[in-house]
C-alpha cells in the first residue's frame, strides 16, 4: 500500500534501476556495463544498440510518468452535518419541531462554510504554527507571540457562528447547550486546534455565570459570549505549574498579594498555559497574609480573574519563558509563564478556588469529549471514502470483506461515543435551565468523568486505526493524516488522565453516598425495558442485563479491602460503567419506531464486546493487596510477594 517515490534516471542506469515499476534483469545490467570486458567489435555495437534502447525506454517512461494522473485518489468529505445520519436522527428524534426546522437550516449552511472556507485556514493553522519573540531588534523585551493570519480568522468565525454565544443566550431554552455542542462537534476536525480555546473561554463564561455575573466580570462575560468579532475574548486556565498537574492542591506555589486599591498581585510560575495568546485567564494562587504566610493544600486556594494584556497590548506584569514544543496541537501557542507581580481579581471566596473553578472543568472536559467523538468520525469519514476510491489487488477496498470489517468496527466506537456525548450535552442543557431533576444532576456529576476517559481512549485507538486503513498514505505529512492522529493523542491527557478521573468517578460515587450508582442502574434499567419491546435487539438487552448483574455483584462483594480493591479496579470500573451506559444508548436510539437496521446492527455489536470488564478481572484476582504487591514486583522489582 506504499506509494514508492521512484528516482527520474535519465542519463544512467544501474542495477537499482526501475523499468515500468519493477528492477531490470542481472544481465542487462551486465550488457550495460559492457566497457572494460573482452568482446567483439560486433558484441561491443550491440551491447551499445541495447544500452541505447533501454535508455529511451526509461526516458518514455518516465515522461509519460511526469503527465499522468495520480497514484491515488485523494479521499474527500463533503457538508459534514448532511453526510452524518447518525446526528440528523438524533436531532429529528429529540428536539422540537420549531427548533429542529432553525436549527437545520444553519447546520447545513454551516457545514457548506466548514468545507468551503473553515477546512482550508485549517490547513493553514497547521503550516504556520505560533512563533515566540523575545527581543526586539534593539535588545528590548517584548516576549511576542506571533500567530497567523488564519488562526486569527478562526477566533472572528467562532464569535460570527456564536459558537460560545449560543449556550448563553438559551435561545432554544434547554435545547441551546446541545445545539452549540453539535456545531462545536463539526467545527472541531475543521477547527486548526482553535477549539481549545474555546473550550476554556465557555469554561471561563459558566465560572462568571455561576458567580451571578458580577459587575466587575459583567464586560469579561460579555466579551466572553459576544458574536462580535471585534469584541469576542478567549479565555486562559492557568493551573499546571511545576510541581503538579492535575494535584493543584499540592502543586501550586503561585502567591497572591492583595493590593491597597483591593486588587492582587500574582507571582508565580505557570508551567502549561494553552492559547497563550488570549484576551484573560482564570487562574489559582495563594494569598499570602501580613506575614506573607499562606495556608497550603485545596483549603489555601483562590481564583483569581486577569487580563494578560493592558489596552495598549502590553502584558501584565507577565513574562512568556518559551513556547511548549509539542507532540500535537502544534497550531496552538502553548507557553512557560511568569507571573511578576500581575494584576488580578479575586473571584472566589478566599480559600474556595477548586470549588470554584469545577464548573471550568466540566465544561472543558465535555469540550474534550466533543474533540474526541470529532476526530473519530473525522477520521471514519474519510477512510469510508478512501475505501471507495482505492483499488488493491484488482478490487476497491471496500469490496474487501475484512477492510470493510475494520471500518464498521470503528463506525460502531464513534456511534457509541456520539451518543454519550449528546446524553451529556442534553443533561447539561436541563441543569443550565433548572429542569433537571436531583437525579438527573447527579447522572450528570458521573457521566462527565467516565465519557471523558473513555472517548480520549476511544480517539487514540481510532487515530492509530483509521490510519493504517490507508496504508502507508496515512503516514504522509502532507495527507493531513498525521496530524488528526497527533491531536487524538492528547485527549486521554487534557483535562485529567484515565487514571485521574477514574479515582475522580469513585469520589462521585462517595460524595454522594452510593446514591450515583442507584441512579445510574435505574436509567439503564428504564432504557433497557424500552429496548426490550423490539425483538431484534433481545440478545443486547440480555448481555446488558447480564452486566449489570455482575457489576452490582463486584460492588457488594469489595470486603474489607474496599478502599484498596475499588482504587485498583476504578479504571476498569469506569470503563465497565462507560461501556453499559453507551450500550443502554445505542440500544434506545435502535428502538425507535423509525430506526434503521444500520442502529440496531450496532447496539447488537456493541453489546457483544465485554460490558463489565471489572467483574471479570476481579474474578482473576486483579484487585486486592496481592495483585498491589505482584504489581509492584512486576514494574519496580521488588520482590517482597
Amino acid at each position: 500500500m506504499f506509494a514508492c517515490r521512484l528516482p527520474l534516471w535519465r542519463s544512467t542506469v544501474t542495477c537499482e534501476s526501475w523499468q515500468s515499476g519493477h528492477f531490470l534483469p542481472w544481465g542487462s545490467c551486465q550488457m550495460l556495463s559492457s566497457k572494460g570486458i573482452n568482446t567483439t567489435v560486433g558484441q561491443e555495437q550491440q551491447a551499445g544498440m541495447k544500452e541505447k534502447q533501454v535508455l529511451e525506454d526509461l526516458q518514455t517512461h518516465v515522461a509519460r510518468r511526469d503527465t499522468e494522473a495520480l497514484f491515488q485518489e485523494q479521499p474527500q468529505t463533503g457538508n459534514q452535518y448532511l453526510e452524518d445520519t447518525l446526528l440528523r436522527s438524533y436531532l429529528k428524534t429529540h428536539l422540537p419541531p420549531k427548533v429542529l426546522e432553525e436549527v437545520h437550516q444553519d447546520l447545513e449552511r454551516f457545514g457548506n462554510r466548514l468545507l468551503t472556507e473553515i477546512q482550508h485556514l485549517s490547513w493553514e493553522c497547521e503550516l504556520n504554527p505560533p512563533v515566540f519573540r523575545q527581543f526586539d531588534a534593539w535588545g528590548r523585551r517584548v516576549d511576542h507571540i506571533h500567530t497567523c493570519s488564519a488562526w486569527r480568522r478562526m477566533k472572528e468565525i467562532s464569535a460570527e457562528e456564536g459558537l460560545i454565544a449560543e449556550a448563553y443566550e438559551k435561545r432554544y431554552s434547554n435545547w441551546s447547550r446541545l445545539y452549540q455542542a453539535v456545531k462545536l462537534y463539526l467545527f472541531s476536525s475543521s477547527s486548526g486546534g482553535f477549539s481549545c480555546p474555546l473550550a476554556m473561554t465557555d469554561g471561563a463564561a459558566k465560572v462568571i455565570e455561576s458567580l451571578g455575573i458580577p459587575g466587575s466580570l459583567k464586560n469579561a462575560f460579555d466579551c466572553l459570549t459576544s458574536r462580535d468579532p471585534e469584541k469576542f475574548w478567549t479565555s486562559g486556565q492557568w493551573m499546571t505549574e511545576r510541581r503538579g498537574g492535575s494535584d493543584v492542591a499540592n502543586g501550586t506555589e503561585t502567591v497572591a498579594r492583595k493590593q491597597p486599591d483591593g486588587t492582587y498581585c500574582l507571582y508565580g510560575f505557570k508551567w502549561f498555559t494553552s492559547a497563550a495568546d488570549s484576551d484573560m485567564s482564570l487562574t489559582l494562587a495563594r494569598i499570602a497574609d501580613a506575614e506573607g504566610q499562606c495556608t497550603q493544600g485545596s483549603r489555601g486556594l483562590s481564583l483569581f480573574f486577569l487580563r494578560v494584556r493592558d489596552e495598549e497590548g502590553k502584558l501584565n506584569n507577565i513574562q512568556v519563558q518559551r513556547l511548549k514544543d509539542k507532540l500535537g496541537t502544534r497550531q496552538m501557542a502553548t507557553a512557560e509563564l511568569w507571573l511578576q507581580g500581575a494584576r488580578a481579581e479575586l473571584i472566589s471566596a478566599e480559600g474556595r478556588g477548586v470549588a470554584t473553578i469545577s464548573s471550568m472543568l466540566n465544561i472543558t472536559r465535555i469540550h474534550n469529549i466533543i474533540g474526541a467523538v470529532a476526530s473519530m468520525r473525522r477520521m471514519i469519514s474519510l477512510s469510508r471514502d478512501y475505501a471507495c476510491k482505492r483499488v488493491a489487488f484488482g478490487k476497491l477496498l471496500k469490496d474487501h470483506p475484512l477492510h470493510t470489517q475494520t471500518i464498521a468496527r470503528m463506525e460502531v466506537q464513534v456511534r457509541g461515543a456520539f451518543l454519550l456525548l449528546m446524553e451529556i450535552v442534553r443533561l447539561l442543557g436541563l441543569t443550565e435551565t433548572n429542569l433537571a431533576s436531583e437525579q438527573e444532576q447527579l447522572l450528570l456529576r458521573l457521566l462527565i468523568p467516565v465519557a471523558k476517559l473513555y472517548t480520549g481512549k476511544q480517539a487514540s485507538a481510532v487515530a492509530v486505526e483509521a490510519m493504517e486503513s490507508f496504508g502507508g498514505q496515512g503516514y504522509m505529512e502532507d495527507t493531513g493524516l498525521p496530524v488528526i492522529l497527533r491531536d487524538a493523542l492528547v485527549l486521554s491527557i487534557w483535562e485529567g488522565t484515565t487514571n485521574i478521573l477514574s479515582l475522580d468517578v469513585l469520589r462521585s460515587l462517595a460524595k454522594s453516598q452510593g446514591q450515583v450508582m442507584a441512579v445510574f442502574l435505574s436509567t439503564v434499567q428504564k432504557k433497557l425495558e424500552l429496548a426490550s419491546g423490539t425483538e431484534q435487539l433481545s440478545p443486547a438487552v440480555q448481555r446488558a442485563r447480564e452486566a449489570i448483574g455482575s457489576l452490582q455483584q463486584f460492588m457488594a462483594a469489595t470486603g474489607s479491602e474496599r478502599a484498596l480493591t475499588m482504587e485498583l479496579a476504578a479504571r476498569d470500573f469506569s470503563y465497565s460503567l462507560a461501556r453499559i451506559y453507551t450500550g443502554a444508548l445505542l440500544m434506545e436510539h435502535a428502538a425507535r419506531p423509525d430506526a434503521s437496521s444500520t442502529d440496531v446492527c450496532a447496539a447488537l455489536r456493541w453489546c457483544n464486546q465485554e460490558l463489565c470488564p471489572v467483574a471479570v478481572e476481579s474474578g482473576r484476582g486483579s484487585y486486592g493487596a496481592g495483585a498491589a504487591l505482584q504489581d509492584s514486583a512486576l514494574v519496580f522489582g521488588n520482590s517482597r510477594l
